[in-house]
């Protein structure tokens, strides 16, 4: 376990994934993943939606908690919270979210792989680095009474209201048997196209603050060229659809006034 978390391997991986989230930013403006309101049977075989989110999104809280309980830092409070957070937010991701969908979509095999190889590898970072590389009292108790930790979990949890309530609005969309295309409305949704992915950014913009640590800014990094894409993407879409009616909205793609 040592040699995985040595500083080496680890400040590597870091710099590896930054350079890897530029390349991916990049590539998702030329390639549309081909899942969710976007899927396309070119991307080959799929599953069921819920069974993917499932199958793509449980190896990450699975992966954190064995971090967390075979470490000898286990009983430190601090980490212990902070990664309490982390498995909160990927267990309504892994056994909530997919039980509320509608619907009948397929998510891609690549998609799901993919997304499996990225959550493992940012399990890797975070709980690499709350557990294993961080120095010894980088996080004592009083952490959970510091300016960062109060103010990056305001920012977590007002991202995951954001994140909650727009799925909401989009669940709520279609009435069962209706298979059309409805532009959501409400909540964060008057500002921009992705209230949802703009609620994900702002929760992990949380946690990095209330960790205070690179690789949960790198995560941020990846959420952001991950879904800021995706969210140009799904605006393009709308305005095809709807036409005058969606643009009139001026609607950004993810941030609200600025992107």
């Amino acid at each position: 376990m040592e040699s995985i978390f040595s500083p080496e391997v680890f400040n590597t991986v870091l710099g590896v994934m930054i350079a890897l989230a530029v390349v991916v930013f990049f590539a998702l403006h030329r390639i549309t993943a081909g899942y969710g309101m976007m899927y396309d049977r070119k991307w080959g075989p799929a599953l069921n939606n819920r069974v993917g989110w499932v199958v793509m999104e449980a190896p990450v809280f699975f992966a954190m908690l064995l971090l967390w309980l075979l470490s000898p830092r286990r009983s430190e409070v601090a980490p212990a919270v902070m990664t309490c957070l982390f498995l909160y937010h990927y267990f309504q991701r892994s056994f909530i979210f997919p039980m509320l969908i509608k619907g009948r979509s397929r998510m891609p095999l690549a998609i799901i792989l993919c997304g499996i190889v990225f959550n493992l590898v940012n399990a890797y970072m975070i709980g690499g680095w709350l557990f294993y590389v961080s120095a010894p009292g980088t996080y004592p108790d009083s952490w959970l009474l510091s300016p960062c930790f109060i103010a990056g979990t305001l920012v977590f949890v007002a991202g995951n209201v954001i994140n909650l309530h727009s799925d909401y609005i989009i669940r709520h969309l279609r009435r069962p048997g209706d298979t059309r295309h409805y532009i959501p409305r409400g909540g964060m949704f008057r500002y921009v196209t992705s209230a949802n992915y703009f609620g994900e950014l702002i929760e992990w913009t949380g946690y990095a603050i209330l960790t205070w640590s690179l690789p949960a800014a790198v995560f941020v990094l990846w959420t952001f060229a991950n879904l800021a894409p995706r969210a140009r993407s799904l605006h393009a879409r709308y305005e095809s659809e709807f036409g005058d009616e969606y643009t009139a909205m001026r609607r950004r793609y993810l941030l609200p006034f600025i992107y």
